[in-house]
């Protein structure tokens, strides 16, 4: 049975002193209640929680009412029912007795008492599962790459074999939550598949970077120790950057760019490809990957590996990185070098499962030095600023070291 049913079966045989029905013989309406309100809630990734409100006739004294369900993964164990008064001009008042479970059946039966007949608002929630959602984004930024628009959709996917309509206007639905945000007032059909759009952000701004990092993004060339300089969009999630509403779920994201001349109704965006946005909290930062930089050549080299004896087997151990760089693009751009201390050490010494105490040398030369925001005990993070080709297309080489200094090695 593909329908949830929820009928009453009026139990004036006990108010007539006769015995009350075997489960097995309990009277079933014909005309089931319909929902008056459904409410859906997506926001734990491992159940969904719904709730539904019905009017259910009641007569004077103790009422059986049906909750039965097939083919559908509703947990039993979670099902409440609850009275929540009387409905239009009733005058009654209605409380649960007690709740069974009819053997070799998906239904519970409660005992409900009312103080007199008439109709009740009743609310029945439960976890539901195979009813998911997920979420993707479309990010489109301005042909100078300075700002993009951002837009969040949630799909949601009914394989519950249950549908969420409204009786009175099949146009609506459920109320369905996310977590966070607004609430959308949607039909849900049986084994669909919808797509809603649930925010949507212009102008925010857009930095994009340029970095490498031999231990996270690997070598393009490893016998030339040549570095992978993979390029993203970053994008801050707050209010200043016209975004922070909420966190921004994990989810796949399309990146485009928009046409030199957007007013052009002839021109098109240009796809660059597709990540996986990670979950992004509230004034944390979302990357989006856009590939592997191939005009912009960085060349990293161990110039100087060095043990300095302290005393015994104790020994300070003394490394100098050096990066040879080269930006062949027609404009300038910032290049993050990125190391990790401790994978560092695990290429050029070894792994000795200690924690690293570092000293950063007298030799290290990065304009500026440490970029003490991003950096921390695992990273160190430094910033190169590279100009264009020049006007014969030749890039200019750019060198710089890392000097570190690994103490108490034994």
């Amino acid at each position: 049975m593909k329908r949830m049913r929820l009928p009453v079966v009026l139990a004036a045989l006990l108010a007539m002193g006769l015995p009350a029905l075997p489960a097995e013989a309990r009277i079933k309406l014909i005309t089931l209640p319909v929902r008056q309100r459904v409410e859906i809630q997506l926001d734990n990734p491992n159940a969904t929680l719904v709730e539904e409100e019905r009017i259910v006739p009641l007569v004077k004294g103790v009422n059986q009412v049906d909750f039965s369900w097939a083919n559908t993964q509703i947990d039993a164990n979670t099902l409440v029912f609850r009275v929540l008064g009387p409905a239009g001009d009733a005058k009654l008042e209605a409380k649960v007795l007690s709740v069974s479970y009819p053997p070799g059946e998906a239904a519970l039966v409660w005992q409900v008492a009312a103080s007199e007949s008439g109709s009740a608002r009743v609310r029945i929630s439960y976890l539901l599962g195979n009813l998911t959602k997920s979420f993707n984004y479309r990010a489109s930024a301005s042909h100078d790459e300075k700002t993009l628009t951002l837009w969040q959709y949630m799909r949601i996917q009914n394989l519950a074999n249950e549908e969420y309509l409204s009786n009175a206007d099949p146009t609506q639905g459920a109320n369905l939550f996310a977590g966070y945000g607004r609430f959308f007032m949607k039909p849900i059909g049986l084994n669909e598949t919808k797509e809603l759009l649930v925010e949507k952000y212009t102008q925010v701004p857009v930095v994009k970077t340029y970095s490498c990092n031999p231990h996270e993004f690997g070598w393009l060339d490893q016998p030339q120790f040549k570095l992978r300089v993979p390029m993203h969009y970053v994008l801050k999630n707050n209010a200043a950057n016209q975004l922070g509403k909420a966190p921004l779920p994990y989810g796949k994201a399309r990146i485009f760019i928009e046409a030199a001349d957007p007013a052009n109704a002839n021109a098109s965006s240009t796809f660059l490809g597709e990540d996986w946005a990670k979950f992004t909290p509230v004034d944390d930062e979302l990357k989006l990957f856009l590939g592997v930089a191939q005009d912009v050549v960085v060349k990293r080299t161990v110039e100087k590996s060095n043990r300095i004896r302290v005393a015994g087997s104790l020994y300070h151990h003394e490394v100098i990185l050096k990066y040879e760089i080269e930006n062949a693009k027609d404009q300038p751009v910032i290049l993050d070098v990125i190391e990790l201390p401790r994978a560092v050490r695990n290429e050029i010494i070894s792994e000795t499962g200690r924690d690293v105490q570092l000293e950063i040398g007298s030799q290290t030369d990065f304009e500026g030095g440490i970029d003490k925001e991003k950096s921390n005990f695992g990273k160190v993070v430094f910033h190169v600023k590279l100009p264009p080709r020049d006007k014969d297309g030749k890039a200019e080489k750019i060198v710089k070291k890392l000097h570190l200094v690994f103490r108490n090695e034994w």
